[in-house]
């Protein structure tokens, strides 16, 4: 039996065509947990004519990573998969994510390969990296779909569409409420990783994405401002402090660089307010305690943060000469 937690909000339009992808899967032993933020656009009252499904209507809206932790705090599985409500999944894209994390016992998590709703040729997300300019980003997003056809580990797994093992979970935390939404599946997958566990990016559980439908946009002043505030939680809740000490003139580049970008977007002002309140706000982070025994996994990790970065630039510098 598996679990697969739905957070929603206002989501009435994407959420039926979501269901109705799970109930033709070809694995079929799961059940549907539905968590609403108070939600103002249906009563939901159509949910009931489904089978095994739990609807549960928060008093407010708390944000994804409240909902899908009460999502979790009613599963009892083994496994249990997070979903936005805006996907729809092909016929044996939940096997595919459950054969892969059965692979491996050090496997926390794994992704999807997300491709966009609206053009089923092109990726929307093949798994994410984090690098050491405080930047995370998706793999692969506006590439075609003949591209990442290799299952392979990345830094994190996109939460829109993924597994996670309940044994880890109970280990390192659920999702950190204080984040609110975006970024926190970036900074529950570096947890996952200090304390030596891997996550996965499965290239054949393929699901396609609309892509913010409870945002609203690509870029707007709550999603940009929110963003601005988590990019600062996640390096200080994950690095030690000689860690973080390093990194900083990097750090500081990245959010410099971003800043600028936003500035060009028309949300310079959001950036920076969110920017401002992640700096004022760090007393309320849970910091991830160091411990020795990890010190091969950071090492590990500070690797992966410089290499990331690289590729990055690389990549970028590539794509604006043959643009």
């Amino acid at each position: 039996m598996i679990d697969i937690v739905i957070p929603n909000y206002n989501g009435n339009k994407y959420l039926k065509q979501c269901i109705d992808s799970l109930y033709i899967q070809t694995y079929s032993n799961f059940r549907v947990i539905i968590i609403d933020n108070a939600s103002t656009d249906s009563d939901y009252k159509w949910l009931d004519k489904y089978e095994n499904i739990v609807f549960k209507r928060l008093d407010q809206n708390y944000g994804f990573d409240k909902a899908v932790n009460e999502g979790i705090k009613l599963s009892n599985t083994e496994y249990v998969v997070l979903l936005n409500n805006d996907t729809v999944a092909k016929k044996d894209w939940l096997e595919n994510l459950i054969n892969c994390i059965k692979n491996d016992e050090k496997i926390f998590s794994v992704c999807s390969k997300m491709i966009r709703y609206d053009y089923k040729h092109i990726i929307d997300d093949a798994g994410d990296e984090y690098n050491v300019l405080g930047w995370g980003y998706k793999i692969g997003d506006g590439q075609p779909i003949t591209s990442y056809t290799n299952t392979k580990e990345i830094f994190s797994s996109c939460a829109g569409a993924a597994i996670y093992r309940r044994s880890i979970l109970n280990e390192i935390g659920d999702f950190d409420e204080q984040f609110f939404a975006y970024m926190e599946d970036v900074d529950i997958s570096y947890r996952a990783k200090i304390h030596g566990y891997k996550n996965i990016y499965c290239a054949d559980a393929h699901i396609y994405h609309i892509g913010s439908a409870t945002s609203g946009s690509k870029y707007n002043s709550f999603k940009v401002k929110l963003a601005a505030r988590n990019n600062v939680y996640v390096p200080y809740k994950n690095m030690p402090i000689i860690q973080l000490i390093i990194n900083l003139p990097f750090l500081i580049v990245g959010f410099l660089v971003k800043y600028l970008f936003f500035i060009k977007k028309g949300f310079g002002k959001e950036y920076r307010q969110g920017f401002i309140e992640g700096i004022q706000t760090l007393d309320k982070v849970n910091k991830v305690k160091f411990k020795f025994k990890n010190i091969i996994n950071y090492i590990k990790i500070e690797f992966d943060l410089i290499i990331n970065a690289i590729k990055y630039v690389i990549s970028k510098l590539i794509h604006k000469k043959y643009k």
